[in-house]
């Protein structure tokens, strides 16, 4: 695990300076897959901005911006799809758009979704940068861009939102603001269920600040490598008897401490928060929201269902070679993560990035949702990121530029499709 201590404070405006190359970079492959999707749908009589705003998911989160909770869809096998399966975040937002402006709550999802994935680019590049360099943070952007499913970013759906929300909170925790890191992961939990991954991130790191303090408090211990924590102005003076009894047992400043304990506090309350509400909405107590969940066929049952999805494949051929191709995804997502683990990513990102992995494959949702689901898992592009890194700029753009191209048209094809649901 890399180091959780301080760094010094990186100013607003130099950050952006530079992670220009990398948002530039990323809007112009999100253009061209916007460019695409419109050329597809005139030629198919469809119109793009309405894949982009007024399908699927897209429709139950203006729903609920315009009518509130409450709203649901009973089918004809007795399922029920009720609206309450959604987070609040991102329709607040669209309700807060169309509150200040002339746009409706479908344009304000679409505005939301552009303005998140940009907030959700420079985020991932602020991690990969402040571990890998800027080199890494560029490529780390663009590969996120290019996904096969990148299309989705552009949508009005909650991944963009989330993804930003995660990445700066994870970031927040790389560099020791704690209370910015709790605040972010309780807005992620408002904005998907998957909020739990940025919150054991966010838990995990402080556990592990507070027992390395901990140990460093009971004497002299073996050298780490990593550097001492600087005291925060004022503190230099203080006598070790006159800060709280337990901050002096860690071996932290008070404020220190006190800053730490608050972000942990704040980062499960808003996931924690609409799930005991929903609870006592529908009066199912503290499992009312995996009734709700239940009303869609979604659950977590260790991933048996997705493997008993797969198996099926192979009953014919054709059907076989996409099920061939769902193995070799899965073994890649494991690899990467692996790599991930041996590269000694910070260990905030490895638990992140393994819960979100692993509540999108072991979820018994629709398997067509998975690739957008694993969308907020960015840490399983740092290993690639800083393999393109090291090649070079001109290399790297010879490897992105035409993966570029295929993901535009790859998402044109899917939205006119099937489509994410």
């Amino acid at each position: 695990m890399t180091d959780l201590v301080p760094r010094a404070a990186a100013r607003p405006f130099p950050l952006l300076r530079r992670a220009a190359p990398a948002l530039l970079g990323y809007a112009a492959v999100r253009a061209l897959g916007l460019a695409v999707l419109v050329l597809w749908s005139e030629a198919r009589g469809k119109s793009a901005y309405t894949l982009l705003t007024a399908r699927w998911d897209a429709l139950w989160y203006t729903r609920v911006a315009e009518l509130g909770y409450g709203y649901e869809v009973r089918l004809p096998n007795g399922d029920v799809h009720s609206n309450l399966a959604f987070f609040p975040l991102l329709p607040w937002l669209e309700r807060l758009v169309a509150a200040v402006s002339p746009l409706s709550y479908a344009d304000g999802g679409f505005v939301v979704s552009l303005l998140a994935s940009l907030a959700a680019a420079w985020g991932i590049f602020a991690v990969a940068d402040h571990l890998y360099g800027r080199r890494a943070g560029v490529c780390a952007v663009l590969l996120w861009a290019v996904l096969p499913v990148g299309v989705v970013q552009s949508m009005a759906y909650s991944e963009s939102l989330f993804t930003a929300l995660a990445a700066w909170s994870l970031y927040a925790v790389l560099t020791d603001r704690w209370v910015t890191a709790g605040t972010l992961a309780a807005l992620a939990g408002l904005t998907r269920p998957v909020g739990m991954a940025v919150v054991a991130a966010v838990w995990t790191a402080g556990v592990v600040t507070l027992l390395r303090h901990r140990r460093a408090a009971r004497g002299p211990a073996a050298p780490t490598g990593l550097p001492d924590r600087p005291q925060a102005s004022g503190e230099a003076s203080a006598a070790p008897g006159t800060r709280p009894r337990l901050a002096a047992a860690l071996g932290f400043p008070a404020t220190s401490l006190v800053r730490l304990l608050l972000g942990m506090a704040l980062a499960p309350l808003g996931v924690a928060g609409y799930v005991l509400w929903v609870g006592w909405r529908t009066g199912g107590g503290v499992f009312g929201y995996l009734e709700v969940q239940a009303g869609w066929r979604n659950g977590f049952d260790g991933g048996f269902a997705f493997a008993r999805f797969v198996a099926a494949k192979f009953g014919s051929f054709p059907s076989a070679l996409a099920g061939l191709g769902l193995v070799v995804g899965v073994a890649l997502l494991v690899w990467l993560y692996v790599i991930c683990v041996r590269q000694r990513q910070p260990l905030p990102l490895l638990v992140y990035a393994g819960v979100v992995t692993a509540l999108a494959l072991c979820a018994s949702s629709y398997f067509g949702s998975k690739p957008r689901l694993l969308l907020p898992a960015f840490p399983l592009l740092l290993p690639p990121a800083m393999a393109l890194a090291k090649r070079g700029i001109r290399r790297a753009a010879l490897v992105i530029g035409p993966v570029a191209v295929a993901s535009a048209v790859y998402g044109a094809f899917w939205l006119n499709g099937s489509g994410p649901p």
